[in-house]
């Protein structure tokens, strides 16, 4: 068991990490929580595999249980099925005093989670993990939010959970191209932070040593992450290191209708293409790029996508890094450090090419 303790003051949480923590997930919410209900939100992907175990250890600790269930995938984090999660909590007389627990990938718990920080003023939540990319980043730091047509994550909070709890063993049910998603965000962790990290993912044999190590390659990410959090909670400075690829990435993303490409498989390429022409400028150690494809292409991860250089940039003017004529960009010296650059938004389009 490792414990990562995120100091935010009055919303300070744990972060507890170990394989077989659902199954005493009830105990544990209930040492940090008094409520009489739990409503648990989830995915119908994820509900079917881990939704009655989880309904069976909060309720083993007194809970009365509600499962809410949204259909699996990012077309789901809208506000349409906000609504119906509104809904499903009132049903469910969820009060202020009560608990929602996140359980699921990205999706749901930046959906859940925005549902906790908005109903009723804000209701506590947890988080449950159950995907890499979830449990190395997005469960971590309290940014909670869903897309719009014009974007994504346009509509959201920082709304901090009380408790995350990472059951590793539950990556054993991941698909092999979802397990690689998630290793994206590792490797963009590697790149601004810890060239360590980084040399350490580029070095594995296989996905089998790889799920041997992904214990301490979880706690490595969600300990830097912990430390950013707690420097820079509202994103305004530091924080914004860890967008490094996500402006192209998030692009990527709108450009392919949230359908062909993951979120870390278009931050990877995000990393990537903007590497290769800050390399050009001078600003990045020669070969770095180079490093970033090698493992990118090691894990059967996307290196290009095939939209022009003004489709990408179309669909990146509504990143929620731009301010008023400028956009923050996230640079590498090299890999393991990382810097921010202001830059004019005429001068975007030097950034994002494809080559």
């Amino acid at each position: 068991m490792s414990i990562i303790r995120v100091n935010l003051g009055a919303k300070s949480y744990n972060i507890e990490i170990a394989a077989g923590l659902l199954d005493t997930a009830g105990e544990k919410i209930r040492s940090i929580s008094k409520a009489q209900r739990a409503a648990v939100i989830s995915d119908s992907n994820v509900d079917a595999l881990y939704g009655k175990r989880l309904q069976a250890a909060l309720a083993g600790s007194g809970f009365k249980v509600t499962r809410i269930v949204f259909p699996a995938g990012e077309k789901s984090k809208c506000l349409a099925e906000l609504a119906k999660i509104y809904d499903r909590l009132a049903e469910a007389g969820i009060t202020r005093s009560d608990l929602v627990v996140a359980l699921g990938g990205g999706v749901t718990g930046d959906l859940g989670g925005f549902a906790a920080a908005t109903f009723l003023r804000g209701v506590d939540y947890v988080q449950i993990p159950t995907s890499l990319l979830a449990q190395i980043d997005s469960s971590v730091g309290g940014k909670v939010a869903v897309d719009l047509p014009a974007g994504k994550n346009l509509v959201g909070n920082f709304y901090q959970p009380k408790l995350v709890l990472i059951d590793t063993m539950l990556l054993k049910t991941l698909p092999v191209r979802f397990l690689h998603d998630g290793l994206a965000e590792a490797i963009k962790y590697g790149c601004i932070r810890d060239r360590a990290l980084f040399e350490k993912i580029a070095a594995m044999r296989d996905d089998d040593e790889l799920l041997e190590n992904i214990g301490g390659i979880v706690e490595r990410c969600c300990a830097i992450k912990a430390e950013i959090v707690e420097h820079d909670e509202f994103d305004t400075g530091e924080r914004m290191v860890l967008n490094f690829g996500h402006t192209i990435g998030h692009a990527v993303e709108k450009c392919s209708n949230y359908e062909s490409f993951t979120h870390g498989e278009a931050v990877g390429i995000g990393m990537l293409l903007l590497t290769r022409q800050t390399e050009l400028f001078g600003l990045t150690e020669r070969e770095t790029a180079a490093a970033i494809y090698d493992v990118l292409k090691k894990y059967n991860l996307p290196v290009d996508a095939d939209y022009g250089n003004e489709e990408l940039l179309k669909a990146a003017g509504m990143d929620k890094k731009k301010s008023g004529s400028s956009i923050t960009l996230v640079i590498l010296k090299n890999i393991g450090t990382s810097f921010l650059q202001k830059t004019n938004w005429q001068d975007l389009p030097e950034y994002i090419k494809r080559g």
